[in-house]
Formats: C-alpha cells, sequence, structure tokens
C-alpha cells in the first residue's frame, strides 16, 4: 500500500485534469475497464449466437433444406441482436472484476487516502456506462430491428417457414395520402380503409373496403373473400358488391355486383396481417406506427402488450447504468472478488434483473401496470439498490 501511495505527490494530484480534460485517474480507471469489457462482448455475444441460432440452424439446414449460404447469412444478421445483449453483461462483469481487483491491490484504499470518495471513483463508470448505453440505443434503433426482419425474410423465403401467428380477426388497415396545402403544409388524409372480419394467412373473409376522392367518401366494397395476387399487384375479391356514392351528401348512387374482381389496393394491408411482427424487429418510428394500426383492431390484450413492449426497448439500454453502478459498488466492498466469484456475481444479478424485468412486464401486459411503470420499474429499483450500495460502501 505505501507504494501505492507514493504514486501520488498531493492530495488532489491523480485527479486533477490532464491531457483533454479528462483527469489521470478517469484515464487510468477507463484504461482499467476496457479489456475486460471488450472481452466480455465478445465472449458473450458468441456465446449468445452459438446457443441462441447455431444448432437451431443446423437442424433446419439438415431437415428442412436450408442453403448453407442463407444460413450464414442469417447467422451474420443475428450478430448485432446478441452484441447488444452482451453489452449491459460485460460492462457488469467489467466493473465486478476492476473494481473488485482494484480493492484486493489496495489501489482503492490508496485513492481514498488522497481525498477521492467512492463517488468521485464511480465516475469514470458512470461516464462508461452512459456511453455503452449511446450506442446500445443507436444498435436497438437502427441495426438491430433491420437485420432480424432481414433473418426472418429470408427464412421465410428459402424455406417457407410461417411466423408463429398472424393477426386472424378484426383486421383494420388505413391508406394515407399526404396532401401538401395552400401554406406549404404537409397533411395526412385518409385515402382508404380495409376491414377484414377473419383471415387464415391466405385470404380475408367479409371485407369491407372505403375510399376516398378528395377528401369525400367515394366508394364501398363489401366482399365475401379478398386474396392478394401477387403476379398482377392487385386484390382479387369475390362475391362482392361495389357501390358508387354520389356527392355532394354520399349517397348510394350504382350498385355493381360481382364474382371476382381486381381492384388496385396497397399490398400493405396484406403485409400488415401476415407479418405479426415483434416490436424488437421495428424502430421506435415503425413501432408507433404500427401501434395505431393495432388500436383500430380493438384488441386491448394486444395493444398492451405493445405498448410495454416499445417501453421496454426504450427501457433496456439504461440497464447498463445500472448493472455498471451495481458491479462498480460491489466490486468495491472491503472483500476480494476474483473471476469466478465476479461471474457467479454477475449471473445471479442478471438472472434477478431479468426475472424482475418479466414479472413487472407481466403485470403491464395485464393491465395492472401502466406501460411506463411496468418497463421503468427495474431499472429504477436497481438505481435504487446501486445509490444505496453506493452509500454504504463510501460509509
Amino acid at each position: 500500500m505505501g507504494e501505492n501511495r507514493r504514486k501520488f505527490t498531493g492530495k488532489y494530484k491523480f485527479a486533477r485534469s490532464g491531457n483533454g480534460g479528462i483527469s489521470l485517474l478517469d484515464r487510468y480507471l477507463i484504461a482499467q475497464l476496457l479489456p475486460p469489457f471488450l472481452f466480455g462482448v465478445g465472449l458473450f455475444a458468441s456465446l449468445g449466437v452459438a446457443i441462441g441460432n447455431l444448432s437451431d440452424l443446423a437442424n433446419k439446414i439438415a431437415d428442412s433444406n436450408l442453403p448453407l449460404m442463407a444460413a450464414i447469412e442469417i447467422l451474420l444478421l443475428k450478430v448485432p441482436e446478441f452484441v447488444t445483449y452482451s453489452l449491459p453483461v460485460s460492462l457488469l462483469l467489467a466493473t465486478l472484476l476492476t473494481y473488485g481487483r482494484l480493492g484486493s491491490d489496495s489501489e482503492l484504499t490508496a485513492f481514498r487516502s488522497c481525498g477521492c470518495s467512492l463517488y468521485r471513483l464511480l465516475v469514470p463508470t458512470l461516464c462508461l456506462s452512459f456511453f455503452v448505453t449511446g450506442i446500445t440505443l443507436v444498435l436497438n434503433e437502427y441495426v438491430v430491428p433491420a437485420s432480424n426482419f432481414r433473418a426472418t425474410e429470408i427464412l421465410v423465403r428459402t424455406i417457407q417457414e410461417e411466423r408463429d401467428s398472424w393477426q386472424d380477426r378484426d383486421i383494420y388497415y388505413p391508406n394515407y395520402d399526404t396532401i401538401v396545402q395552400s401554406n406549404g403544409k404537409r397533411e395526412r388524409k385518409l385515402k382508404s380503409l380495409l376491414y377484414a372480419e377473419t383471415f387464415d394467412g391466405k385470404n380475408m373473409k367479409s371485407v369491407t373496403v372505403l375510399r376516398w376522392s378528395k377528401q369525400k367518401l367515394q366508394q364501398i366494397i363489401i366482399a365475401e373473400s379478398a386474396t392478394w395476387n401477387p403476379i398482377d399487384n392487385l386484390w382479387d375479391f369475390t362475391n362482392g358488391t361495389i357501390y358508387q356514392l354520389s356527392p355532394p351528401d354520399a349517397s348510394y348512387g350504382e350498385a355493381v355486383n360481382f364474382q371476382t374482381r381486381k381492384i388496385p389496393l396497397s399490398r400493405a394491408a396484406f403485409d400488415f396481417a401476415v407479418q405479426s411482427r415483434d416490436p424488437y424487429e421495428m424502430n421506435l418510428v415503425q413501432a408507433i406506427d404500427y401501434l395505431k394500426l393495432l388500436k383500430l383492431g380493438g384488441d386491448e390484450k394486444r395493444v398492451r402488450m405493445f405498448k410495454v413492449r416499445i417501453h421496454q426497448k426504450i427501457a433496456f439500454p439504461f440497464v447498463c447504468v445500472v448493472f455498471g453502478l451495481i458491479g462498480a459498488t460491489l466490486g468495491s466492498l472491503p472483500r476480494q472478488i476474483d473471476r469466478g466469484t465476479g461471474f457467479g456475481l454477475s449471473v445471479a444479478i442478471i438472472f434477478t434483473y431479468y426475472l424482475i424485468n418479466f414479472l413487472i412486464g407481466s403485470l403491464g401486459v395485464s393491465g395492472v401496470l401502466p406501460p411506463f411503470l411496468a418497463a421503468w420499474i427495474p431499472n429504477f429499483f436497481g438505481l435504487l439498490v446501486g445509490g444505496w450500495l453506493a452509500w454504504r460502501v463510501n460509509g
């Protein structure tokens, strides 16, 4: 300990700003944190890809004739997702090991004897945690949704693997036009609205379509069924009636019965029904737009679930701050934490966090808690635990 103390020639010299405005203390601690953090990212991401995808893809190659190149592409597309999962876990392990080693080498004691409180020693960890949070947010918003959806599309295309489910009842799909007003302001106006009572994955039953022109209801189509025709890029409607409405009072005009009729509507309604996408396959803008469509369907449970998942998608990156704080304070406890102990503690903390996250999230889906609280309570609880530990260790 005497040798460590001789490193400091004054009470605040080591914590004073050096080059670039970053103190020697901050640079030293960050330099100690980065190697185990980067090692953890590589390790946990590799394990996640291997456990979560390799065996499943191998089975699809053997049983469903999935092409090898498609399997490799899917594997690579899944890497960003597991990298984002590994970031908070790696930060937790890195802080536990780093602060545990500093404590066992009496370096924490030397720092504190020179006037650095534990709160000051936590600053580099918190800065790194917020930086990793930003990286996680960017990956979750711009990289992971697109790569996950692309991986699913490849499976669907190459082995005709169907998604687990589709929206099978009460499908509402509005289609909008963007109108430029005289003052230059853009405004969205409803162009058409499709409703189907049931959907079996291919055919929509009991279909009603409302179509507007110049902001006036112009046409109503009622049909027994409708099927998307990918060859003609049109909808095939069967056994229905087309009602033309007359302005200005939108009274019924001509009514035309048909057995089959090709209707030029967007494919998006079919995609919306058949692609029951998870929030984690969308960025926030897409997820919020999709939520608006779900609300039209009236399935309150599914709407609540989607709201909770959107808030969890936002809350997840901030677990990096929670894990960084808890890992650093636990590592600063006056007892030695070796690699085995650190790994065991990491597993226990991660399991506890995800258990709480699952239980609280379930309360949000069931309507007991608001979606915001259901997503953020685990983080708030973790911050309280980390703050309490820091107070105890500093005292």
